[in-house]
């Protein structure tokens, strides 16, 4: 039998939640440097004591938004990388939905414009391991595993490859075509995808 939460702790979860979501929304529209923690707490309806009791400062609080919208993406891609079907199509029906996140405003202004300049390249490149890249390793893995690609070392394979979609989410968040160049930049990744492939599945 569950025994009930203590409404203080939930309580104090939904403070920290609505600071999170606050920021998200904030660092989306304005960007770090454009954004106060006077406007976050306003905006979240806590006080700044509120705030500074969960956070303790505005990189902090940025990590914190960084990480939700990185979860949401995770949570995205591994319903698709790893549903039901073949891993094949499962893998390439991931990478799309990847594509899909890389117009919308909280990942590129977060997580492709912010975050490697606010957190620190390595910092930033320690999170995304933890987030994005370790899903597609994990898919790639599954590739290699499954002969759909060639015998290839999986963590070199993996930096390849998420090194690309990298750099397409950086074209993307910079074109004035966003989807346009989406659709392009889809084309190359499954361009590669299908030249790392076994020969015997192509």
């Amino acid at each position: 039998m569950a025994t009930a939460r203590p409404r203080r702790v939930e309580h104090t979860e939904s403070t920290r939640q609505a600071l999170v979501d606050s920021a998200v929304a904030l660092f989306t529209k304005k960007g770090y440097a454009g954004t106060s923690l006077d406007e976050i707490a306003k905006r979240a309806r806590v006080t700044k004591g509120a705030l500074y009791h969960h956070f303790n400062g505005k990189q902090a609080l940025f990590e914190a938004a960084f990480e939700e919208v990185e979860a949401q993406v995770v949570r995205r891609l591994s319903a698709e990388l790893f549903g039901s079907g073949n891993i094949w199509e499962t893998v390439r029906a991931g990478l799309g939905e990847f594509l899909k996140v890389c117009l919308e405003p909280s990942y590129q202004r977060i997580v492709v414009h912010e975050a490697p300049a606010v957190m620190g390249w390595e910092r930033w490149r320690e999170a995304e391991e933890r987030f994005t890249f370790g899903v597609i390793r994990e898919a790639l893995r599954a590739l290699v595993d499954a002969g759909e690609f060639a015998k290839l070392p999986v963590e070199a394979l993996a930096h390849v490859v998420f090194g690309a979609l990298s750099a397409g989410a950086t074209t993307i968040a910079g074109s004035a075509q966003q989807k346009k160049t989406s659709a392009e930049v889809g084309e190359v990744v499954d361009a590669v995808m299908q030249g790392l492939r076994a020969s015997e599945h192509r």
